[in-house]
């Protein structure tokens, strides 16, 4: 089987296993591990489709991707007929496509977040009660952070200082600076992105519902390194009693993804999967493989 073939077969495969990934648990168990096989699922589908494309493109070439791509534009596409051509067109384009939606997701988020600051430097205030946070004088339950490489702020609302006690407050702030700490606006932006791309596909929205709520648990879990899990978890119901207001664009709260994640949330931190080392272990592997995978095999002949 060709390099070509192979590339096909793979992006297929990341479609199929991102249906099988967005209905399972297991991941919940251990949600850097699941973040991580996510990251590489969406990698493979693009390395893999655009290779899959250009190296059918440059076939007639018979030197692979790495070495048919290079021989085709010396000779100015001389060997290519319309259905290569049309293959070289639509890998060129889905790159085009997919890089710049990206950066475009990248501005615009940036934006948001610049424009979010100015106006928490004139709404916002310092508290003694909660230092390292800004307080917004808003009766409202909200809690969320605007993350940013030296810039990152952690907003709570009046309602909410009234709605917590203060366990409660600690645990929901220690959430809130994981999602900071561990940049996990970084890891939706691909995600993001690729809903932009393809809006009407179902498959994409449940991929990215499904790595939104593994981040929330991951900063579940690093929030319960310093506080009780019944304080995080108490907290989350209060926050879905009160409906809080959707967060800023850009912004990470501790409720997202809705009611039904919220309860998915509290049940695991009230009863905790148990750790199993082996799974994390087969996860991380995998992701490791299915990402590579599709790289090395530009280099194949064919």
């Amino acid at each position: 089987m060709t390099g070509t073939a192979l590339l096909a077969l793979i992006a297929l495969s990341t479609v199929g296993g991102a249906h099988v990934l967005s209905r399972s648990r297991w991941p919940w168990s251990m949600p850097r591990a699941g973040i991580a096989l996510w990251q590489a699922l969406g990698l493979a589908w693009g390395t893999a489709t655009i290779g899959a494309l250009l190296g059918y493109a440059v076939l007639p070439y018979g030197q692979g991707i790495t070495g048919g791509i290079p021989a085709m534009l010396s000779d100015d596409a001389a060997r290519l007929d319309a259905p290569h051509l049309a293959a070289l067109l639509a890998g060129t384009g889905l790159t085009a496509v997919l890089l710049v939606m990206l950066a475009y997701a990248v501005v615009r988020i940036y934006r948001a977040r610049r424009r979010h600051r100015a106006l928490l430097a004139l709404v916002a205030n310092k508290s003694a009660t909660v230092p390292g946070t800004l307080v917004l004088d808003h009766p409202g339950a909200a809690a969320y952070c605007v993350p940013g490489m030296r810039s990152s702020k952690v907003v709570v609302s009046a309602g909410t200082l009234e709605l917590l006690d203060s366990a409660e407050l600690a645990a929901v702030l220690a959430h809130e600076r994981a999602h900071a700490r561990e940049r996990h606006d970084l890891v939706l932006l691909p995600f993001a992105s690729l809903r932009q791309v393809f809006p009407q596909i179902g498959l994409v929205g449940r991929c990215l519902d499904s790595v939104e709520l593994l981040i929330e648990m991951a900063a579940d879990d690093r929030a319960r390194r310093h506080r009780a899990p019944r304080e995080l978890a108490t907290a989350l119901l209060r926050f879905a009693a009160a409906r809080p207001a959707a967060v800023p664009n850009g912004a990470l709260a501790a409720t997202s993804g809705g009611e039904i994640a919220v309860l998915a949330r509290v049940n695991r931190l009230m009863e905790p999967p148990p750790a199993r080392r082996r799974v994390r272990f087969a996860a991380l592997a995998g992701a490791t493989v299915i990402a590579v995978a599709p790289i090395l095999l530009y280099h194949l002949p064919g």
